[in-house]
């Protein structure tokens, strides 16, 4: 079922990339449901917290009617930034799968390591690589494009 969900996320991220934005997808799934899928919106939104996880928690709380996701899992194909996984932990975010590492924007492998933070309130379980090379590589085709 976890590559299947993540299979989910980079159709998103990909219909993300061809939407002329960072190829990021998130999907939330409770109970074995998929409560949402989104793609980065930054551009289309013009909001520079449209990230695809912020969109994810925000449908799925609306969906759920609660802000608290506490048998919600969410697989996304980008290591969070520090915006989103303060919102996953947030939200009581149960597990955290997500594809590939983000060594200048994640926060959770990489950089602040906000669920590592004594101030962190919540901390999900964390699975991290999973679809990594599919998510790294549409990654990459992307920005190569850009710099072309």
């Amino acid at each position: 079922m976890t590559l299947t969900f993540m299979a989910l996320a980079l159709a998103q991220a990909q219909a993300a990339a061809q939407a002329g934005e960072v190829p990021v997808g998130c999907v939330i799934v409770c109970a074995g449901d998929l409560v949402a899928q989104t793609a980065n919106r930054t551009i289309a939104d013009h909001d520079p917290t449209a990230h695809a996880e912020m969109l994810a928690i925000r449908h799925a709380a609306r969906t759920l009617g609660n802000e608290r996701l506490l048998d919600c899992d969410l697989y996304v194909t980008l290591e969070p930034c520090a915006m989103c996984a303060a919102a996953i932990s947030f939200a009581r975010i149960r597990r955290l799968y997500f594809g590939a590492a983000d060594r200048k924007g994640g926060a959770v492998e990489n950089g602040v390591r906000y669920f590592s933070s004594p101030s962190c309130l919540h901390r999900p379980e964390i699975y991290g690589g999973i679809g990594e090379n599919e998510a790294a590589e549409l990654m990459r085709r992307f920005f190569r494009a850009r710099r072309e």
